[in-house]
């Protein structure tokens, strides 16, 4: 993690100040993402940004993130790249009733009773959701492949086909 970025930050004496954090992370030190991608070479640019809306009333943690995420691809099982950049709006609350009046759009982020959060979580969670169900490789071909059923297959597929022999006779 950068040198600059606190392992734990007061969220809302962060919000007071309008603090401004810019790190970089490697891939490596995020321990839940790990399982997700083929391996953890690379790092992760973020910056996490406290502010408060005053219209809306609403603590916030704007936080971005460049990175690229190393994924096989379950069409052609090689490796690739995952771009990810994002920019994600955090509302910060302090209890789940507070999560309706986020505005549309926004992601609630439950703080501690203490207030205190750790960035590298925030970060994480973000790229843990950013990792696909199924990696496609956007560079891969695609598979368009008729095949044909055997007459073994069709004859089991029509479990009345015996019911139409009889019947003939």
């Amino acid at each position: 993690m950068s040198a600059n970025v606190p392992e734990m930050l007061d969220a809302w004496r962060m919000v007071a100040a309008r603090r401004r954090f810019d790190g970089q992370v490697n891939l490596a030190e995020l321990t839940r993402l790990q399982g997700l991608v083929a391996d953890t070479e690379g790092t992760c640019t973020y910056a996490l940004e406290f502010a408060h809306d005053d219209i809306l009333r609403v603590s916030y943690v704007e936080l971005s993130i460049d990175t690229a995420l190393p994924l096989i691809c379950q069409r052609s099982l090689q490796r690739f790249l995952l771009p990810v950049s994002m920019v994600q709006r955090l509302g910060l609350i302090r209890s789940e009733e507070e999560e309706s009046s986020l505005p549309e759009g926004w992601e609630p982020w439950l703080v501690p009773e203490d207030g205190m959060l750790r960035p590298l979580e925030l970060v994480e969670d973000e790229l843990v959701l950013a990792v696909p169900v199924v990696p496609l490789s956007p560079d891969g071909e695609a598979v368009d492949q008729d095949w044909a059923p055997t007459e073994e297959e069709i004859s089991k597929a029509n479990p009345f086909a015996a019911l139409a022999a009889l019947k003939k006779q």
